[in-house]
């Protein structure tokens, strides 16, 4: 549990250190990602996105497993 931890904060601070560099990346924008836009109206479904997000941490998670 300690370990989780000690990662998952190391991320934290490296998400919020690139977040300049994150914002630009296309995520969010991916084709597969829902976007209704309506008049008072907007939903964002990024299903895209989120799969490959998953996929990415599945893959780091399993590294550290190791």
């Amino acid at each position: 549990m300690q370990r989780f931890l000690i990662v998952l904060g190391i991320l934290i601070l490296l998400a919020g250190l690139l977040w300049p560099v994150l914002i630009k990346l296309p995520f969010g924008k991916l084709p597969g990602d829902i976007i209704i836009d309506k008049p008072n109206f907007k939903i964002y479904i990024p299903i895209t996105t989120m799969l490959l997000i998953s996929i990415f941490l599945s893959i780091i998670f399993w590294i550290f497993k190791k």
